[in-house]
């Protein structure tokens, strides 16, 4: 009879080992960025979302922390996308095209 082995399930958290990450962040100018309004999965609250970043982590964060300072709320920065906590996208797009990039609202 041959002897038993037991399985060893082993989760490790190298996620990002699976995604591809860009360290050239893109200059303002070619940056395509989409301003949208969104409720989903917030429980009504809602929340200004900019998507289309193209660049490193740390480009993301330091942009969502301008943003989120000139408008005065809260907010995070991951996974290519930058929360801002209300409904702050005409602010938000104002102060994108100041800094130089391409922004345009998005959605309804």
């Amino acid at each position: 009879m041959a002897k038993k082995r037991n399985k060893i399930n082993i989760y490790t958290s190298d996620s990002y080992k699976n995604e591809p990450r860009s360290t050239n962040t893109l200059p303002p100018e070619k940056q395509n960025l989409r301003v949208l309004l969104d409720k989903k999965k917030r429980r009504g609250k809602e929340v200004t979302l900019i998507t289309g970043f193209i660049g490193s982590e740390d480009a993301l964060k330091d942009l969502g922390k301008l943003l989120k300072s000139k408008c005065g709320v809260g907010g995070s920065a991951k996974d290519g996308e930058i929360m801002v906590q209300g409904n702050k996208r005409d602010q938000v797009i104002e102060i994108l095209l100041a800094k130089g990039y391409k922004a345009k609202k998005s959605g309804g």
